[in-house]
């Protein structure tokens, strides 16, 4: 059964790609630079595919005989739309792992698309979002009344070049909530909090994460936050992100941003990431003010995003799933993260 990795030349795409010929996996490799794709390609002794996101009628020609893509390439607010759109016509399931919020929302919008074409869309299959998502999971069988779900994650992983160029995207939008089951733009850094995410106390602020968005097609909890923790410099770093948003909203200033990023940033090596763990935390509250909180410890994001993408892809290759718009763990389970190499149990507490 054949499946694609689009973006296998980015940093994720090919530790992506590198661990599935490890494990005796197949995927063609494709992406828009030749040169790259073909170098990676003739490496790993794989079939290759160069073509670009431009034209929908081109993407589904090269889909033909696809049965899964795993869009590992970004921005994702660029390349998603036009890959799900080619992935519904061509009947091949879609999973990126992305982690923007308003991807999310897209994607879950062409629900009824991808059941009508017994398609699959599944966004979010790295450590965007599948840890979180889990723990919001654990939280509503834990809790089933819950009204408020706090949800947040500590690790000091350094970012690949196209997670930075994502985050000086998103950063004019500023901060994202969920209230009353609807999506709010708020300032940045709008709610700060002491949270121990499973090392000790630690100043957190909230962040437009993308479980914002998943979390509740997940859960049905109306009330979502997502918390990092920080410095107080860099608490004063994104209020101040608050006033100069507008700046970085140019696409002149973003173009330079993005081009020092593909010059200084070239994401942590292997030895990096084998010594930045991430953990997990979740809280949720119902009506009556019961609390339960959830806590578990995985590698890092990057550790995790490969055999989390991997996990779902194979279990797409070899199951049966419900076509439409899906959650990593309405897919798979909260147990999914407990399964993946580095994760461990949930522990719910109250």
């Amino acid at each position: 059964m054949a499946w694609m990795i689009y973006g296998a030349n980015g940093y994720t795409g090919e530790l992506i790609a590198r661990e599935a010929v490890a494990r005796g996996m197949r995927p063609i490799l494709a992406g828009r630079s030749k040169a790259k794709i073909e170098r990676l390609a003739r490496e790993l002794k794989l079939e290759y595919r160069v073509f670009d996101l431009d034209s929908a009628t081109d993407i589904v020609a090269q889909l033909k005989g696809i049965q899964v893509v795993l869009l590992t390439a970004g921005p994702f607010s660029a390349t998603s739309q036009p890959m799900v759109q080619a992935c519904i016509r061509a009947g091949a399931h879609y999973l990126d792992i992305t982690g923007e919020i308003d991807v999310f929302e897209q994607v879950a919008r062409r629900d009824r698309e991808a059941r009508q074409a017994g398609v699959v869309l599944c966004p979010g299959v790295g450590f965007d979002v599948i840890p979180t998502d889990c723990v919001a999971a654990a939280l509503k069988q834990a809790l089933p009344d819950a009204v408020e779900l706090r949800l947040g994650f500590d690790t000091t992983v350094s970012l690949s070049p196209g997670t930075m160029k994502t985050t000086l995207e998103s950063t004019p939008q500023g901060g994202r909530v969920r209230r009353n089951g609807q999506l709010m733009r708020v300032p940045l850094a709008h709610e700060v909090r002491r949270i121990d995410f499973g090392r000790g106390q630690r100043l957190a602020v909230a962040v437009p994460w993308g479980d914002v968005s998943t979390a509740f097609h997940t859960t049905g909890i109306p009330d979502i936050t997502v918390f990092v923790p920080t410095s107080r410099l860099g608490l004063f770093g994104m209020k101040l992100g608050n006033v100069f948003g507008p700046l970085l909203k140019l696409a002149v200033v973003q173009r330079l941003l993005g081009a020092l990023v593909s010059k200084a940033v070239k994401g942590p090596d292997e030895a990096a990431r084998a010594q930045m763990p991430a953990y997990v935390w979740g809280e949720a509250v119902n009506a009556r003010g019961e609390r339960r909180t959830a806590r578990v410890k995985t590698v890092n994001g990057y550790s995790l995003t490969i055999p989390g993408a991997l996990a779902v892809t194979e279990h797409l290759l070899h199951h049966d799933a419900p076509a439409g718009f899906i959650t990593p763990s309405r897919l798979m389970g909260a147990g999914l993260v407990s399964q993946l190499p580095g994760g461990g149990p949930i522990a719910i507490g109250s």
